[in-house]
Order: C-alpha cells, then structure tokens, then sequence
C-alpha cells in the first residue's frame, strides 16, 4: 500500500499519534475526539453512501447523534487541542447536515466531489450564458418582457400588463417542472450505479448530464425571479 494511499483512509489522532479510518470521529486507541483532518467529505462524516437519494429521517438521526456526541459542551474540561477538535467536528457537521438534507444540495456537492463543479472556472459567466436546451424560452421570454414595458410605458392598467407577466411564466414553470423530474430520475441512475458499482464511463456520463440540468435549472429559476422582479417594479 503506497503512502497516498494511507493519506487518503487514515488520520491521525494528535493525542496519542495512533491512526483511524476516516469514517471515525474517536481515536480508537485513546478514544480521545480526532481532530478534523483534511480527507473525507460530507457523506463520509455522517455514515451514508454517496447517493442522492437518503433517507431524511435517518440523516436528522445521524446528525443528533453526532450532535451529542462531540458538542463542545461535554469537552469544557477537556485539553486544549481535544476541545478545538470538538469545534472543528461540530462546526463541519452543521455544514454537512444543511448540505445533504436537501435534495439540490446534495446534487451540488456531489458533482463537486466528484470534480463537475458546477461554476468552477467562472461563476459570473456560467450565469449569464444561456444554456442551449432553453434557448427558444428566453427568446420568448425577453420579447414577451419588452412588450410589457411598452404597455407599462404607454400607461396601460396594472391588470393587463400583469397577466402578460403571467402568461410569460406559465411555459418557465413548465419547464422548470420537467427539469425536476429529470433530476429525480438522474439521481435515481446516479444511485443505481453506485449500488451496482457501475463502470467510471457511465457515472461519468451521469454526472455530466446531472451539471447540465442542475445549469439549465439554476437559469431557469434567474428567469422566474426576473419575472417576479418585473412584476414588482413600481410604476413610473
């Protein structure tokens, strides 16, 4: 076994200098906290696979338990270094709890881990850009915008240009609706694989349209909020 190898499962417990699966929060020689290491990852931390599918009630479960087990309040008297280590592992697992207890979170951090981050070159253009698949919606859409404005400007009563808006939104909430179920059914294969321990080509195929999606939707959600922005513009 190459040392990489013992990087990436091992840590080591400062305490007693013995090392412990990743999976561990108590150094099983000296049962001492571990402190937080640098491997790992939120799946890793609470116990469940790396699926997108988990059972909410057992991952509220998992996050009680750890909650009790290394909450800085039972390490008051403690050493320095155990009750820094009680922070570190509670602060990381409030972060891993509100990341995986939704479905949209999980999607995201999983496509980080697995290197498909969703904005990782540029965040500012990747928001901007309109993905292909939505193309004809947001032609529509900003013709449908600048009709509106005109009726705004001509003076036209609240209630006509107000159902334009809402016509407008009708064909994005389509979308955005046929985009969840997309994600369902991607996030079921996702799991399926993982089950089957499927081949890299296909999880990476997954994941690959699992960012498409996840792209496509936050788009489709900054379409709803310019729509609902439109619509509470006062008028002038």
């Amino acid at each position: 076994m190459s040392s990489h190898t013992v990087d990436l499962t091992v840590q080591i417990c400062r305490s007693c200098g013995g090392g412990a699966p990743i999976d561990v929060h108590f150094c099983p020689q000296c049962a001492k906290v571990l402190s937080l290491g640098r491997h790992g990852d939120f799946f890793t931390f609470l116990g469940v696979p790396r699926k997108l599918n988990l059972d909410a009630a057992d991952l509220e479960s998992r996050f009680r338990a750890l909650s009790r087990q290394f909450h800085p309040d039972y390490f008051y008297n403690a050493s320095p270094a155990e009750r820094r280590a009680s922070l570190e592992r509670s602060s990381y697992l409030n972060d891993a709890y509100r990341t995986l207890k939704q479905q949209v979170g999980r999607v995201t951090y999983l496509l980080e881990l697995e290197g498909f981050a969703l904005n990782a070159s540029d965040p500012s253009r990747a928001s901007k850009e309109v993905p292909p698949a939505l193309l004809e919606e947001v032609f529509a859409l900003n013709e449908e915008l600048d009709s509106v404005r005109e009726l705004r400007a001509a003076g036209a009563p609240p209630a006509e240009w107000k159902a334009r808006l809402q016509d407008a939104r009708r064909p994005i909430e389509q979308k955005r609706a046929e985009h969840e179920e997309q994600l369902k059914a991607l996030a079921a294969q996702w799991d399926a694989l993982i089950d089957a321990r499927g081949p890299e080509e296909e999880r990476r195929a997954t994941l690959t349209a699992l960012k498409e999606r996840m792209l496509e939707r936050n788009y489709i959600n900054n379409l709803l909020a310019t729509i609902e922005r439109e619509g509470a513009t006062p008028d002038v």
